[in-house]
């Protein structure tokens, strides 16, 4: 999915890019937009040691910092760190859209353990527009775990092939076609789903 535009910054909103556990280096496409966009990471006092309260209330004081309404451009953790803000924040309206990449099945025993504290997810339907990004052969989310996670909250289904963890190691360079899933999310005209 490409569309006219897509390379420019979404104007009139703060793009909010939500990294998951150790953080997104340079490669990655949420760096990618950072640098070609001027969107704001929202930075973690530990990426390697993620606790979901802490998190949680450092998107809370990003959120209530901003001017302008809220897309949040999040990848593997940074869906579940997203979803559980949503179910405990008194602020959701200020955000308009979500695009949730490739959440990871944290109840699958061996994520479980790499990273306590964060299970079970939040379940609840999302109160804004969201995508979920899936792809066929994520080694940390099966098709069907990220489509129940995707039908509980309440979102468009999105499926890029086999695409792994949709990270740096996939290949995306800035990954236009990604950017043109949040920049339908902020024009209210989110894509329809490509099932899995």
């Amino acid at each position: 999915m490409t569309v006219a535009g897509d390379e420019a910054p979404i104007a009139g909103h703060t793009v909010l890019v939500l990294p998951g556990w150790q953080n997104s280096g340079p490669d990655h496409w949420q760096s990618r937009w950072e640098l070609l966009h001027g969107y704001t990471r929202v930075e973690q006092h530990d990426w390697d040691r993620p606790l979901r309260g802490d998190w949680t209330a450092r998107l809370e004081d990003v959120v209530l910092a901003q001017r302008q309404p809220v897309l949040l451009a999040a990848h593997s953790l940074g869906c579940l760190l997203a979803a559980w803000w949503a179910a405990h924040s008194a602020h959701t309206d200020r955000v308009v859209g979500a695009l949730l990449v490739a959440p990871p099945d944290i109840e699958r025993d061996d994520l479980r353990q790499a990273i306590p504290g964060w299970a079970p997810p939040a379940r609840q339907r999302l109160p804004f527009p969201t995508i979920v990004v899936v792809s066929g052969d994520d080694p940390y989310g099966s098709l069907q775990a990220t489509s129940r996670l995707a039908a509980d909250w309440g979102a468009t289904l999105y499926n890029v092939g086999a695409r792994g963890h949709v990270n740096a190691e996939s290949g995306l360079g800035d990954w236009p076609e990604g950017h043109a899933l949040l920049r339908s999310l902020a024009t209210g005209h989110a894509t329809a789903g490509v099932a899995p």
